[in-house]
């Protein structure tokens, strides 16, 4: 038996596969190494992994997690997994390389990640080969949900939000004072997450202008700062995973072509995808 696992900073999707290749899919939270530690992880999996799941029949684990970005931070991850599962053999890696092969198979191509963060690459069919740093929430990530979602909190708390807006954002969110927001934001844990909360709003207001133009504004970023420097960008489609990039994908799709890309696969999740890939080596 065998567990695969597509871990983003907000929801992990995981697939246990048996010898048969029967299928059984689950969700936990989301385990950023940035984030958390792995007492942490032991204790969110202890409680949310299935009580049917035979953890000691567990051979092979494969874990694809945002914020995997060394070794040191792939260890983190790892280590809790082999608390977990003591007669599995752990392989911990970016989430990236997820997409990747979701996405692409084994051929050669172009991925991205628009979810709760931003990420993308080059791939040869094996391995990343050309990556344009993201740089995170504080930085970066152009077209993600904690992009989307700062924005969207930054004009609220200016009383910037116009059409009704304003009342409708209070009323969605019960945010209560500025100060416990700003709290929120920079004194307790998982700020990313709880930036890229408000990314719905604008996906539940999208027949107001204000909301489709952040949309179009954000992924025109995410290709000005990080597609287009990709050398010969044009030359691959456009393929990518992700909650934000799915839910706008028409958005997306129309900057993508002004952008010179044809447009290949955009799905919501890489786990089914992931599955197959795993599963065809065996």
């Amino acid at each position: 038996m065998i567990l695969i696992a597509d871990g983003g900073s907000t929801k992990c999707s995981w697939c246990q596969l048996d010898d048969a290749h029967n299928r059984v899919y689950f969700n936990t939270e989301g385990y950023n190494p940035d984030f958390i530690d792995t007492a942490g992880i032991v204790a969110s999996l202890g409680q949310n992994l299935p009580e049917t799941l035979p953890r000691d029949q567990v051979r092979e684990v494969h874990f694809y997690g945002a914020g995997v970005s060394s070794p040191q931070k792939a260890e983190v991850i790892a280590a809790a997994l082999r608390q977990l599962f003591p007669n599995a053999t752990v392989t911990v890696t970016e989430d990236l390389l997820a997409a990747a092969r979701a996405l692409l198979g084994r051929k050669p191509g172009f991925a991205s990640i628009l979810g709760t963060g931003t990420n993308s690459c080059l791939y040869d069919g094996e391995k990343i080969t050309y990556n344009v740093d993201s740089l995170g929430y504080f930085l970066g990530d152009e077209g993600s949900g904690s992009y989307f979602g700062k924005r969207l909190l930054r004009d609220y708390l200016r009383d910037l939000l116009p059409d009704g807006l304003q009342e409708a954002f209070r009323e969605t969110y019960d945010l209560g004072s500025r100060n416990s927001i700003l709290d929120r934001l920079y004194n307790q844990p998982l700020p990313n997450r709880y930036l890229a909360s408000f990314a719905k709003f604008a996906y539940d207001h999208n027949n107001v202008s204000y909301c489709r133009d952040i949309v179009l504004e954000g992924f025109e970023t995410f290709f000005s700062n990080l597609v287009v420097h990709y050398p010969g960008y044009q030359d691959y489609s456009f393929n990518c995973i992700g909650s934000v990039g799915y839910n706008f994908r028409d958005v997306l799709t129309q900057v993508a072509r002004r952008h010179g890309m044809e447009v290949g696969k955009i799905i919501r999740s890489p786990i089914d995808d992931l599955v197959t890939y795993h599963e065809s080596d065996r």
